[in-house]
C-alpha cells in the first residue's frame, strides 16, 4: 500500500535577513573620482594645486587664466624647470612625485608632496599637459579625459609647464550644482592667488579672465620683488592689500626655541569688522588653523573689542619635523608637536612690536576725520543752474589781468562783517597761552593750545596739530599703569572660607590640574580632591564674588580648544578696565595748559597710548598741508 507524503512547500525566505555584503575593488577611475572630492572641491581648489605645482618647480613667472568662473577653463602656464616627457604618464598616475622619496613624512619642505592633483584633476575633467623640461631639445604635451588616458606627443613650447584644465567636474555633473556663481568662484580664485603671490614675494604673478575668448582682460598682476626679505615682502602686500595696510603695518620679527616669526601687522586702529585681512603661513604655506588665529585674537585682546578683528600677515617658520602638514586633505590646517611655542611667540612678538610703536595710530583715522570735514551744501536758487564740478574755492586774490597792469592789490580798509553776524555767546574753547619752552612743538604730540567742550584738547606741533580725546587717552594710561603694577606685585587671591568644589570627568579635572601653577599666578589655587573632583581654594581679589564652576569651564574650552586658557586674565584685565575707566579724567572737566601738556608727555610715553582699551583712536592728527588742503590753499 503506497504511503502518501504530504507536500512539502519551500521556505519563504526572511525577508528580515541582511543581505550578504560583497567587497569589490574599485577601479582606477572611480578612485581617481573619489578622491577628487577630497582634493578638487571647487575651481579655487583646482588652481591652488596648479599654481604650488609651479612654484614647487621653481617658477618665477606664473600666469593663471580661467573662463566662466572656472567652469569651462583653467589654465596655469610657468617658466619652471619641466616634466620631462618620459615622466609625463607617470605624472597623472596616483601617488606619483618627485618630492618625497616615501621613506620621510615629516621631512616635508615643498607644497605638494602626496601625487593626488594630476590624477584627481585628470579624472573629473578634460587635463592637458605640456612640458619641456630643462634641456629638453623639445616639448612634449599629453591629455587625459575623465579618466582616460592618451600617449605623449611632441608640442610647441620654449620652456616651462603649461596645465590646462576644461570642463570641470564634467564627469561628475552633480559636483556642478554645488558650485557657486561664476563671480563667487573668480573671488576664491583671486583670494587663492593673492596668499599664494604673499608667500611668494619674488615670483611674479598674472590672473586672466579669459571669458568669451581671446587675451581676456588682466584681473590682477604682481612682477618678481628684489632686495631685502622685508622689503621685497613690504612692497608686495602694499600692491595686495593696499598702502593705507602698508602705512599702518608693523614689522614684525621674533624667535623661540627654534621657531621663527616675521610678516606685518597692522595697528590696533587699523582693525576690521571681520576676520578679512588675516594671512597666516607654515613654512610659506597659506594655512587657516584655529591654533594661530587664536594666538594672533589673543595678541590683540588688549587692544580691541570683541567686534574688531586684526589685520596681519604672518610667516612662520619650523623644522618640518615639528609641525605635521598631512593633518588634512587640502593641507590647509597643521597640527603641532608643541603647541604652546608657536602661540606664545606669535603673542609675544606682536605685544613687543605693538609697545615699541608707542602712541602711533593709523593713519587711517586721520584720513576719516578729513573725509568729514566737508563743507554744509547751502540751498540752492532753483532758477541758477549750476552745471559742473563743484567749485574749488580759493584765497582772494589779484586776478592775472590785474597784475599785468600792475595794479596794486589791497585788502579791504572796511569791517567787511554786516551788523547783527557777531557772536551771539563766547565761543565754547579755552585758548590757553603758548608755553614758555618753545620746544614742546617739536614734540610728537605737540603743545597744548586750546581744550574744547571741555573733553577734547587742542595741540600743536611743527608739521600740524594734534586733537586728544582727553578721557580715553588718560583711561588708556590709567590701565596701562595698573597692569604694571599688577605685574610687579602679582595678583592677590582670596581664601575662601568653604572650598568650592566642582564636580567634572576625569579627564577634563587632568587637564585642568596639568595648568594649576600658572592658574596660581593669576590668584586662582585649585587643588584635586578625588576622581574628577576639583577644589577651589583661592580665587582672585579682584574679580569679587566669583562663580567658580562657571570660570573652570570656560577655562576648560579655551584649554579644549587652543590648549591654553586666557579666560582668567581676560576677566582680570577687564577689571583693570573698567577700573581705569573709573580712576580717569572725566569728559567736562577743565584742565590747565600744564595738565594737558602732563598728558601729552605721558601719552608719548606710554606704550599703546593711541588707542583707548576698546581700540578706538585716543587722538588724530592733521598734517599742515592737509589742513591749507581742506581751505584751497594748495
Amino acid at each position: 500500500m503506497a504511503v502518501s507524503t504530504p507536500n512539502i512547500l519551500p521556505e519563504a525566505p526572511d525577508l528580515a535577513a541582511p543581505k550578504r555584503p560583497v567587497i569589490r575593488q574599485l577601479d582606477e577611475t572611480a578612485i581617481n573620482r573619489i578622491a577628487a572630492g577630497e582634493v578638487v572641491e571647487r575651481p579655487a581648489s583646482a588652481i591652488k594645486e596648479l599654481v604650488e605645482n609651479a612654484l614647487d618647480a621653481d617658477a618665477k613667472r606664473i600666469e593663471i587664466a580661467y573662463a566662466d568662473g572656472g567652469k569651462t577653463l583653467l589654465r596655469v602656464v610657468d617658466d619652471g624647470i619641466g616634466i620631462p616627457a618620459e615622466d609625463l604618464p607617470l605624472a597623472l598616475s596616483r601617488h606619483a612625485t618627485s618630492k618625497i622619496d616615501g621613506t620621510d613624512l615629516l621631512n616635508i619642505q615643498s607644497f605638494g608632496f602626496r601625487g593626488e592633483a594630476l590624477p584627481s584633476l585628470g579624472a573629473v575633467g578634460r587635463l592637458t599637459i605640456c612640458s619641456r623640461a630643462a634641456g629638453a631639445d623639445e616639448a612634449a604635451e599629453i591629455t587625459v579625459d575623465c579618466g582616460k588616458m592618451g600617449t605623449p606627443r611632441p608640442a610647441a613650447l620654449s620652456r616651462g609647464t603649461t596645465v590646462t584644465l576644461r570642463g570641470l567636474f564634467s564627469a561628475t555633473p552633480a559636483r556642478l550644482k554645488f558650485l557657486r556663481s561664476d563671480r563667487a568662484e573668480v573671488q576664491a580664485i583671486g583670494d587663492v592667488v593673492r596668499r599664494l603671490a604673499m608667500a611668494e614675494p619674488g615670483v611674479g604673478f598674472t590672473l586672466r579672465d579669459v571669458t568669451g575668448g581671446g587675451d581676456g582682460r588682466v584681473t590682477f598682476r604682481v612682477e618678481p620683488e628684489t632686495g631685502d626679505l622685508f622689503d621685497a615682502l613690504h612692497r608686495r602686500l602694499a600692491r595686495i592689500l593696499g598702502s593705507e595696510f602698508a602705512q599702518n603695518a608693523l614689522k614684525i620679527e621674533g624667535e623661540r626655541e627654534g621657531l621663527g616669526l616675521t610678516g606685518y601687522a597692522a595697528l590696533p586702529t587699523y582693525s576690521r569688522g571681520a576676520a578679512v585681512a588675516q594671512y597666516l603661513f607654515v613654512n610659506g604655506r597659506p594655512v587657516r588653523d584655529k591654533l594661530l588665529v587664536g594666538a594672533l585674537r589673543g595678541a590683540y585682546a588688549d587692544f580691541l573689542s570683541r567686534d574688531r578683528h586684526p589685520a596681519a600677515v604672518l610667516f612662520l617658520e619650523c623644522p618640518p619635523e615639528r609641525v605635521d602638514v598631512n593633518v588634512h586633505p587640502a593641507k590647509s590646517e597643521v597640527r603641532f608637536r608643541e603647541p604652546g611655542i608657536p602661540r606664545g611667540l606669535i603673542v609675544t612678538a606682536l605685544r613687543h612690536a605693538l609697545a615699541e610703536a608707542g602712541h602711533r595710530a593709523s593713519t587711517t583715522v586721520a584720513d576719516a576725520t578729513l573725509g568729514a570735514f566737508r563743507a554744509p551744501e547751502l540751498d540752492a536758487d532753483p532758477l541758477v543752474e549750476t552745471p559742473g564740478p563743484a567749485r574749488v574755492y580759493q584765497l582772494d586774490r589779484p586776478s592775472g589781468a590785474a597784475l599785468a597792469r600792475g595794479t596794486a592789490w589791497q585788502a579791504p580798509t572796511s569791517d567787511p562783517t554786516p551788523a547783527g553776524f557777531g557772536f551771539a555767546e563766547a565761543p565754547e574753547a579755552r585758548v590757553e597761552e603758548a608755553p614758555v619752552e618753545p620746544t614742546l612743538t617739536a614734540r610728537p604730540l605737540g603743545a597744548a593750545r586750546a581744550q574744547i567742550h571741555e573733553n577734547y584738547i587742542v595741540a600743536q606741533t611743527e608739521t600740524g596739530m594734534v586733537l586728544v580725546d582727553q578721557h580715553a587717552a588718560h583711561e588708556r594710561l590709567v590701565y596701562e599703569k595698573l597692569k604694571r603694577l599688577m605685574a610687579e606685585n602679582g595678583v592677590p587671591a582670596q581664601a575662601l572660607l568653604i572650598p568650592e568644589i566642582v564636580e567634572l570627568s576625569e579627564g577634563d579635572a587632568a587637564r585642568l590640574l596639568e595648568h594649576a601653577e600658572e592658574f596660581a599666578r593669576f590668584g586662582l589655587r585649585i587643588e584635586p580632591f578625588g576622581p574628577g573632583v576639583i577644589a577651589v581654594r583661592e580665587t582672585p581679589a579682584i574679580l569679587g564674588t566669583v562663580n567658580a564652576e562657571a570660570l573652570l569651564r570656560d577655562m576648560l574650552d579655551e584649554l579644549s580648544d587652543l590648549g591654553q586658557s586666557d579666560a582668567l586674565q581676560s576677566r582680570i584685565d577687564a577689571i583693570l578696565s573698567r577700573m581705569a575707566c573709573h580712576g580717569s579724567v572725566r569728559s567736562g572737566r577743565r584742565m590747565s595748559a600744564e595738565e594737558m601738556n602732563a598728558l601729552l608727555r605721558e601719552m608719548e610715553a606710554t606704550p599703546h597710548s593711541g588707542q583707548c582699551n576698546h581700540g578706538r583712536p585716543t587722538y588724530v592728527e592733521l598734517k599742515l598741508a592737509d589742513i591749507e588742503r581742506l581751505f584751497g590753499r594748495t
